[in-house]
């Protein structure tokens, strides 16, 4: 992964984790971790598909959490602190599309495909099972990062994008199969 999405893989896992905390514990954290900081970077590398995009990226900056903060009803500390500064590389799409990943495994799973047909490559990401086909003991290390409506609200922001980029139908829309008309 190219590290001018390095900052911005960093701080939307962190910000991910703290607006869904995962299950108490030093093992719970590391899975936790683990599952958000996969979605973080398929979600990036699909936003910023590009050496270009990475590039302007870094030129122009993520956007911060600012919208995400107030969709969660989180009382953000000000940017102003440096100990909250990390909150201004949080790019609130790219947390989007994470959500939506974390929440369906099987999208999850066509966005890894998908990252063959960016620069960064099928291998960018390495093994992200955690993410693609997450275990019991993953679901019991992040119950509200796996939680689609936990997720919902966040996910809900760009979710149409994502599944556009994907190719993919939502489930509530995709077409319903029906019976050939009798003749």
């Amino acid at each position: 992964m190219p590290t001018a999405l390095s900052p911005v893989i960093t701080a939307s896992t962190r910000w991910l984790l703290a607006a869904f905390p995962p299950a108490t514990g030093p093992l719970n954290q590391a899975l936790a971790e683990a599952q958000a900081g996969h979605a973080a970077t398929i979600a990036a590398a699909l936003r910023y598909p590009t050496a270009l995009d990475a590039e302007l990226l870094d030129l122009l900056g993520p956007g911060g959490s600012g919208r995400l903060d107030f969709v969660t009803g989180a009382d953000a500390p000000p940017l102003t602190d440096a100990t909250h500064a990390w909150r201004t590389q949080v790019d609130e799409t790219v947390v989007s599309w994470a959500a939506c990943l974390l929440a369906d495994a099987d999208l999850a799973a066509l966005a890894a495909a998908c990252l063959a047909a960016t620069h960064h490559g099928p291998d960018s990401v390495g093994d992200a099972r955690r993410l693609t086909i997450p275990s019991p003991r993953d679901h019991r290390a992040a119950p509200l990062l796996r939680h689609p409506d936990f997720l919902g609200p966040i996910a809900d922001l760009h979710r149409e994008t994502l599944l556009g980029l994907l190719g993919a139908a939502p489930a509530a829309t995709a077409p319903a199969a029906t019976a050939p008309e009798p003749r």
